[in-house]
């Protein structure tokens, strides 16, 4: 009912008893402010349109139930086209369904663990292209067979020769692997080897086909909890592609950097302009270059929420930011997928149908990208906790102890607030200067 305290959303995501040092939840799921199932049906004419417009506001409000947050975040992220139908849908939905299944059979006929419902954290190959024959990759993806069993150590041997492409994709599977293990480990969820295993499949098949970026350590704390909350894996897959869209130019490496330092320097640019002294501390400190930010940016603030809490924080950024032209942006030029559902590229935006962060981009007059709001978000944080750092910071170590410090003691719903601020009164002083 109305003004009701909320109910614990934590029982939707069930950590394991001997993990007593979770950060604790803040999210609750409270009646008349979070999007419940009978608000988000009640969204959708009869054919299948969706009032994206009223569920942003919801969203903005109180965030997404648990039971429904899979299927919203599609939507969210690009993945359906708000004015499509549910026909529409349905045959995009399978259209993918099948795209997925036929890359994994790529990767499958390279490399037959994929898809076994196992996975490795030893390497298969050399850099040059040589099969290792490693015992430690037979038994973990076979327990209890003879390692000295010479054909089943050549099955499970990367199928050559290989090109270029291949060989690197193979030198990322014992890493992917390794990341797999360490993530999310508090969930009951991941006490399943089928759940790990999954998640192993879809980064694997992420890295074949994303041959500029491939895979990147990160990547699994932010695909985590797409198969947490989509059944299905290649639904899970594409929410993660289309998430990957926003954020893979973090992980583009060069032999002299890292894709999220140009985030960091707009993170940078902002705190200048935003709170001068403390961005001068932090040069004197030697951390203009602001890598003490770097993990919350490169996987969104996922360290310093909890797990409930920072799927929170992820919808209300989503909905702040949100495009309504996002689905046609995605999409390949030309492709029968998007004709099929009448894309609505170059259409002009309704103002109505964008996020309150897009909105405020809109009225800026420039051919530059807005900055994601997860650089207004880091420099909020900051914000808050300049007094802190000014006073107690004497070297770096203090500014990353101080902002770990943090972790389970954030608000995401204040954290979106200040970005918001933040954001107009750096676009007020940046127009000034």
């Amino acid at each position: 009912m109305w003004g009701a305290p909320g109910e614990p959303a934590d029982s939707y995501y069930a950590v394991r008893p001997e993990c007593s040092d979770v950060p604790r939840t803040r999210f609750k799921i409270k009646p008349g402010k979070t999007l419940s199932a009978r608000k988000w049906q009640a969204a959708f004419s009869p054919n299948g349109h969706l009032d994206i417009g009223k569920t942003l506001r919801r969203i903005q409000r109180g965030g997404i139930h648990p039971s429904i947050r899979g299927e919203v975040w599609e939507f969210l992220l690009g993945c359906y086209d708000p004015e499509s139908t549910f026909d529409e849908r349905d045959q995009i939905r399978q259209h993918r369904r099948v795209q997925y299944a036929r890359w994994k059979n790529e990767c499958r006929e390279i490399f037959p663990v994929i898809g076994s419902g196992k996975y490795i954290m030893a390497p298969v190959i050399t850099d040059d292209g040589q099969p290792i024959q490693d015992p430690f990759v037979l038994l973990e993806t076979n327990p209890g067979t003879d390692a000295n069993n010479a054909d089943m150590v050549n099955k499970l041997l990367p199928r050559g020769p290989f090109d270029k492409k291949v060989i690197q994709w193979l030198l990322t599977l014992h890493q992917i692997g390794l990341d797999v293990m360490r993530t999310d480990r508090t969930l009951v969820f991941y006490e399943k080897q089928e759940n790990l295993s999954k998640l192993w499949d879809i980064l694997s098949v992420y890295a074949w086909i994303d041959t500029d970026v491939g895979y990147g350590q990160g990547m699994s704390d932010l695909c985590s909890p797409m198969i947490i909350l989509l059944e299905d894996e290649a639904d899970a897959f594409w929410c993660f592609e289309r998430l990957m869209r926003r954020l893979r130019g973090n992980f583009r490496c060069t032999e002299n950097s890292v894709g999220v330092e140009t985030q960091l320097g707009y993170l940078a640019a902002v705190t200048q302009v935003i709170d001068p002294k403390l961005h001068h501390h932090f040069e004197t400190l030697g951390g203009g270059d602001y890598l003490f930010a770097f993990r919350m940016l490169m996987v969104l603030f996922r360290r310093e929420f909890s797990f409930c809490d920072s799927l929170y924080l992820w919808e209300m950024m989503w909905a702040l930011e949100y495009d309504p032209n996002l689905f046609s942006l995605y999409e390949e030029s030309g492709s029968k997928m998007a004709m099929a559902v009448g894309s609505n590229k170059g259409k002009p935006k309704s103002t109505r149908q964008c996020g309150k962060y897009e909105r405020e981009n809109m009225k800026i007059k420039s051919s530059d990208a807005p900055l994601p709001i997860s650089v207004f978000l880091v420099a909020s944080v900051l914000k808050d906790k300049s007094s802190k750092l000014l006073h107690e910071a004497r070297g770096l170590d203090d500014v990353v102890k101080i902002l770990n410090d943090m972790t389970g003691n954030l608000d995401a719903k204040k954290a979106c607030i200040g970005a918001l601020k933040l954001h107009k009164k750096y676009l007020k002083k940046a127009k000034k200067t």
